[in-house]
């Protein structure tokens, strides 16, 4: 049984995007790097569900295929 939902839940997706491309306003492309992995890491401890952060590898993994 998936867990792991594609469907858009942010309410604010537009002003989350903002936020974000603003966030990376005049770094590094290595300081951009290190914010995408302190984020993804914390999103994951906040999820905490095993089964629905491995959806999520394997959703990701199967995307590379698709050009």
């Amino acid at each position: 049984m998936e867990k792991f939902r594609t469907e858009l839940g942010i309410t604010d997706a537009d002003g989350f995007y903002a936020k974000l491309i603003d966030l990376h306003e005049g770094l590094s492309a290595e300081q951009s790097q290190k914010i995408n992995a302190k984020m993804i890491l914390m999103l994951a401890n906040h999820i905490a569900d095993q089964e629905v952060l491995d959806e999520v590898l394997d959703y990701l993994k199967s995307t590379l295929n698709n050009k």
